[in-house]
């Protein structure tokens, strides 16, 4: 009987259990199949291709970003790859992001276009400190840390973000929004101040 109280007792006190949501319907579940809970779709894994050797026979890299791709630890190059559709292509495009083995900053921000010969051609290139290239909903998404004179690499004062979108041929940027950092919490320059009692 005290059980039955406290059951009582707890469902009537409000909340947002299943009480609020109604009655539950009386008719009865239907089964669901094995086959009808897989997710169907015709999209193919895009096909991987040598991003350090892509980055390396590219004539628009850099020399100083060429010569200084090298492993990191046995044969872990730091590059990232990302595959998606950006230019329309019918073959996946590849973004290819060029980082610093110590602290991983990213150096340089890469698009390749598959050619009908099924090469790849450079259709941009971005190459300054911090930067780092997203494929979003079939933007091209750029984010570059801003530093101050005093900003360690870890902490930098903000960030540009950048989209761009494929049309007639190149990428045009069609939005731009700037972050300033909060520069009083988590940049490792010291605590907050402590706060002062209210009389």
């Amino acid at each position: 009987m005290v059980a039955v109280g406290l059951l009582c007792a707890a469902c009537s006190t409000g909340g947002t259990g299943t009480r609020d949501e109604g009655p539950a319907g009386t008719q009865p579940v239907a089964q669901v199949s094995a086959s009808a809970a897989t997710p169907t779709g015709t999209a193919k894994p895009a096909p991987r291709v040598n991003a350090v050797q892509l980055v390396k026979g590219d004539p628009e890299v850099s020399l100083r970003v060429r010569n200084d791709l090298k492993p990191c630890t046995g044969d872990e190059y730091p590059i990232d790859t990302s595959y998606g559709t950006l230019t329309g292509s019918s073959a996946p495009d590849v973004v290819v992001n060029v980082l610093t083995c110590g602290d991983s900053v990213g150096i340089g921000t890469y698009v390749y276009r598959q050619t009908g010969n099924g090469g790849y051609v450079n259709v941009f290139a971005t190459e300054i400190p911090a930067v780092y290239g997203t494929i979003d909903r079939g933007d091209l998404v750029v984010t570059t840390q801003v530093y101050g004179a005093k900003d360690a690499v870890a902490f930098p004062s903000g960030e540009d973000v950048i989209t761009y979108r494929w049309a007639s041929g190149r990428f045009a940027e069609t939005d731009r929004v700037h972050n300033d950092f909060n520069r009083a919490v988590g940049n490792g320059q010291g605590a907050l101040p402590e706060p002062t009692a209210q009389n």
